[in-house]
């Protein structure tokens, strides 16, 4: 089974989603930013299945990892979740104009997160 790239800046938040995901089954790779995240994308982006990316980080914000992920032949593919809490109206949109396959807001409802998961990574619990 492919990995999971979770890329947040907040070490709390991928403590918690990548203990919850594990839990279910799941394997987790973590970057606590967006340039971390390019760098295990280099090294392992053939192992990684789907990309969990906050959208509020410093330095480079998910706006801009994922329109770079989207401009790469080798990693366009990638699905990408935008995981924020910005929840406002437009937010959604914003985040799956900026590239991203799916939207959802924090906290992450689990359920919906396990749903996005299968349908992209063809998971059979």
């Amino acid at each position: 089974m492919k990995n999971i790239l979770i890329v947040d800046d907040d070490s709390r938040n991928i403590f918690a989603l990548k203990a919850v995901l594990k839990a279910k089954g799941y394997n987790c790779l973590t970057a606590i930013s967006a340039a971390e995240g390019f760098d295990l994308l280099s090294t392992s982006g053939n192992e990684v299945g789907i990309i969990l990316m906050d959208m509020m980080m410093p330095d480079m914000d998910g706006y801009e990892a994922i329109t770079t992920i989207r401009k790469n032949d080798i990693l366009a593919p990638i699905p990408i979740v935008a995981i924020t809490a910005q929840a406002m109206v437009g937010d959604r949109e914003k985040c799956l104009n900026a590239g991203a396959n799916a939207y959802l807001p924090k906290p992450v409802n689990v359920d919906a997160l396990v749903e996005i998961l299968h349908a992209h990574l063809n998971k059979d619990d």
